[in-house]
């Protein structure tokens, strides 16, 4: 996962480990949707209805402007506003569906929008919801990035500092946010991302990109609070969900990865100045396909000292993972790092993977890679049981540097 600028997000989760024992949960609160803002509606200043904008569904002529208008009507209006974009094909360039706004605002999403191949029609990202309060995308549309136009231009597999191209959906100082029922297809960079965001429900979407497609990770988080992403299927080229720094209080259940490369924490320690990760909860989930399972890394020579504490990891499937579970505090891509060991600034500690079953596509199911200067504290294999599909090797965990315990976990993996 390459990191996309500083753009990352946030509904409620409290977990509590008991310690060198069984992990207590703390009752989390169901999601519940603030009261629109500025009482009852007012009539806004013109149509929420693309198509009475002028916006035609062809696939071909620009609906931008449609859009905006739309986005305008409603963030001057008062109460609940639903901007309406009917089913049809709207080509669109770059949105900047900026607040902050004085009515609660629904996008209802049943046709299709698609993003122009043109990358001069975009300054940064592609539909970018910024300073926003009570905000939500619910429908049965696509929001289609076709990022097979440029994906030929990502260079980031050669150089690390490359150009990033624009990103699908961003939400950027967003507060009480919900997006249900949509797709995100085929994106040219990340599919959703979220910075500096609180309470942000992601429930019942679709992400979906080739396997093989450049850096199009399907949920990416940072600098956010209080997020839950549930009943979401994501199968892209780069992280399904990836977890930056400054991110706390995440609830991802009953969801489904693959292919990709996991649901992933970090990576931590890239930048100066960045804030801890804390109580990730990752519950009744499959894998299947990916590159890696359930991910933590850190670079060695870290920019910044954090903490990455209180995950919990309970009731995964693996199906077919290369490397199902993973603590690489030695993460270095492109081999940009400094090379000096014993440097990280970045702690790992209370991580419990518990009952986490099924296949592994390498023999190396569990890999606790952590740093002798701070290694990892508090880890806890529960109910571990993953099998090495492939014949003539045994399954085997490689740990280095980790400090915990195994209850209950087969042999071959018991570890700590």
């Amino acid at each position: 996962m390459v990191t996309a600028g500083r753009s990352n997000a946030a509904t409620a989760l409290a977990v509590a480990l008991a310690l060198l024992g069984s992990t207590a949960w703390a009752a989390v609160a169901p999601y519940q949707p603030r009261p629109a803002a500025g009482g009852p509606p007012s009539v806004p200043a013109g149509p929420l209805d693309i198509v009475m904008l002028g916006a035609k569904g062809d696939g071909k002529t620009d609906a931008t402007q449609a859009v905006m208008k739309a986005w305008k009507n409603a963030c001057g209006a008062t109460g609940t506003q639903k901007i309406v974009i009917p089913p049809g094909n709207f080509l669109v360039g770059a949105l900047e569906l900026s607040g902050p706004c004085t009515s609660s605002i629904i996008i209802r999403l049943d046709g299709n929008l698609l993003g122009t191949g043109d990358l001069t029609a975009y300054k940064k990202n592609w539909i970018e919801v910024m300073r926003v309060d009570n905000f939500a995308i619910n429908g049965h549309g696509i929001i289609d990035g076709q990022g097979p136009l440029v994906w030929e231009k990502n260079q980031c597999s050669k150089h690390y500092d490359c150009k990033i191209l624009p990103n699908s959906l961003v939400l950027d100082y967003v507060n009480n946010a919900t997006i249900r029922g949509i797709t995100l297809k085929n994106a040219k960079f990340f599919h959703l991302n979220l910075f500096n965001c609180k309470s942000v429900l992601v429930e019942n979407v679709e992400i979906t990109a080739p396997g093989n497609s450049p850096n199009t990770d399907g949920i990416h988080m940072g600098d956010s609070e209080d997020v839950t992403i549930k009943a979401t299927n994501i199968g892209v080229g780069d992280d399904c969900i990836s977890i930056g720094p400054g991110t706390k209080h995440v609830k991802i259940h009953g969801s489904r990865c693959g292919p990709g490369h996991g649901i992933s924490v970090g990576s931590l320690g890239r930048y100066k100045d960045e804030k801890d990760v804390e109580d990730i909860q990752v519950t009744n989930c499959t894998i299947k396909g990916a590159t890696n399972g359930l991910r933590i890394k850190s670079y060695e020579d870290s920019k910044s000292a954090l903490r990455a504490t209180r995950f919990v990891y309970d009731d995964v499937r693996m199906d077919n993972v290369s490397y199902p579970i993973v603590i690489d505090q030695k993460y270095c891509p492109n081999n940009i790092c400094a090379k000096a060991p014993g440097a990280s600034k970045v702690v790992v500690a209370d991580i419990v993977f518990k009952n986490i079953v099924g296949t592994s596509a390498t023999p190396e199911a569990v890999t606790l890679n952590c740093v002798n200067n701070v290694p990892c504290q508090g880890l806890q294999l529960v109910n571990v049981n993953l099998k090495y599909t492939g014949t003539n090797n045994k399954t085997m965990a490689v740990c280095k540097n980790a400090v915990g315990k195994s209850v209950n976990v087969v042999k071959e993996l018991a570890c700590l």
